[in-house]
This record gives structure tokens, C-alpha cells and sequence, in this order.
């Protein structure tokens, strides 16, 4: 069976759980020199190690630890990941945080922590990899995982909602940035997706119910559901994809419509 990215390498940020540890192991399948990264705090360390046994495939896979919020972890990601496999071609920023808050009740060390994830998080680290494509002169791909969230409002996400309108109109921006470099920018916006962070909600009957009624294929996402979508946008397959929002939701959205 041909492997979509073979040959390929890429980084992911947040890649040790949920969507981007799915999109991790869906890229190894096709061929791809992965480096994730993640916190390094135990639990994030024991996370790496079940994918490094999850691997089945003969593509390498390391990982680079640190908190992407800060420019020096996006800087020494993309820096490990050339070191190791010699270039970049694939980036995907998907680390993200969101805490369910209540605007008035919402305190500064939240609001300033998810935007420091989410956004600064996704330029810094985008940025980092964007210098190196550029460098390269072979052009890439670069995916943001946005959110049906940049799209619709959310009551109890009034500090997650900006950061994921953020991701999506910053792939817009890239695409025009860099489109002279033949790097291609493009976001992925997933609509309900069972992660660590909303499996306490979706473990509730009533909420489940309530979610899965709304969307058109009656059921919840699950990582794995972006993976293709994700390997589709970094492959050869998308390479006149360029500033595009792609919806992963079900039919969330236009449902809601």
C-alpha cells in the first residue's frame, strides 16, 4: 500500500494525547519521521512511551519536551526535529488547552494561560517552523488545529473562543505570507471531539445526549476522525490547498445554522 508521506518528517505540538497523538500515529503509518512534543512532566513521559510501543510501523518517532508557549520550546522543537531527521516538511500546531469559566467569574491567570497556550503557542512554534521550510526552499505544509469554536459562540469558552479564532485567522494570514515560499497553510476546525478534556462531560448521559443530538451523524468524534483529514492536508494529495478551513464536526455546524 502506498504511504501518503513517505520520506516526509514532521512536528507536532501537543502530540502525545488526543488529536494530535492520533494525527502522530496516523503519520507514522504513512511514512512520516514524527516529532511530537509535549509538557515532560511523568504523566505527559509515560504518554510518549505507550505510542513509542503503539508505533507498529518502521518511521521514528522522538520527542521534544517543554511548554510551547514559550519561544524557546518552539525554537528547540523544530531545531531537535532538523537535528534528528535532517529537515521539516509537515508542522502541526495542536496544542491547546480549554477550562469551561463563566465570563464574570473568569480570573487573569486563566484567560492569560489559554492565550499563551493556544496562541502565542501556535505562532511561536508555527513561526519556528515556518523559518526552517523557508530555508529549505522545498516548500511544506503547515495544519492549525482551530476549533468549530472560531466559528460559533460558547457561553462557558468566552477565553478559548478568540484563541481558536486566532489559529484560524492566522493559517489564513500564512497562506498569503507564505504562499511565495510554497508553503501551504490551511486549518482544521474539529467539531466535538472525545479528549482528556471534555471526556468528564461526555461520561455524563444527559450532556452526551444532548451533544450527539445536535450533530448530524449522531455521534460524537473521536481523535482518530482527524487523522485522515490531517494526512490529506500535509500530503502531496492537498498541494493546492492553501488557506482553507477544513470542518471535522459531524455536520455540527451547519446544523446549528
Amino acid at each position: 500500500m502506498t504511504q501518503l508521506l513517505a520520506g516526509k518528517v514532521a512536528a507536532i505540538t501537543g502530540g502525545v494525547t488526543g488529536i494530535g497523538r492520533a494525527i502522530a500515529l496516523e503519520y507514522l503509518k504513512q511514512g512520516a519521521s514524527v516529532c511530537v512534543n509535549h509538557l515532560g512532566d511523568e504523566a505527559s513521559e509515560r504518554q510518549f512511551e505507550s505510542m513509542v510501543a503503539e508505533n507498529k510501523s518502521e518511521s521514528p518517532l522522538i520527542a521534544v519536551a517543554g511548554d510551547i508557549s514559550k519561544k524557546e520550546t518552539a525554537l528547540r522543537l523544530v531545531q531537535q526535529t532538523v537535528d534528528r531527521f535532517g529537515k521539516l516538511n509537515i508542522f502541526v500546531s495542536n496544542a491547546g488547552v480549554c477550562q469551561f469559566a463563566e465570563f464574570l467569574d473568569l480570573e487573569q491567570d486563566l484567560f492569560e494561560f489559554t492565550v499563551k497556550t493556544n496562541l502565542h503557542g501556535a505562532f511561536y512554534a508555527t513561526q519556528a517552523a515556518a523559518r526552517q521550510m523557508a530555508s529549505q526552499g522545498h516548500g511544506g505544509s503547515i495544519i492549525g488545529i482551530s476549533s468549530i469554536s472560531a466559528l460559533v459562540g460558547g457561553g462557558l469558552q468566552t477565553h478559548y473562543t478568540p484563541t481558536k479564532a486566532g489559529v484560524l485567522s492566522l493559517m489564513q494570514s500564512l497562506a498569503c505570507a507564505l504562499g511565495k515560499y510554497r508553503i501551504r497553510c490551511n486549518a482544521l476546525l474539529p467539531g466535538t471531539i472525545k479528549t482528556q478534556l471534555n471526556e468528564k462531560d461526555l461520561e455524563d448521559d444527559t450532556k452526551r445526549t444532548y451533544m450527539e443530538g445536535r450533530i448530524p451523524l449522531g455521534r460524537t468524534g473521536m481523535p482518530d476522525d482527524l487523522a485522515g483529514p490531517a494526512v490529506f492536508l500535509a500530503s502531496d494529495m492537498s498541494r493546492y490547498v492553501n488557506g482553507a478551513q477544513l470542518l471535522v464536526d459531524g455536520g455540527l455546524f451547519v446544523n446549528l445554522q
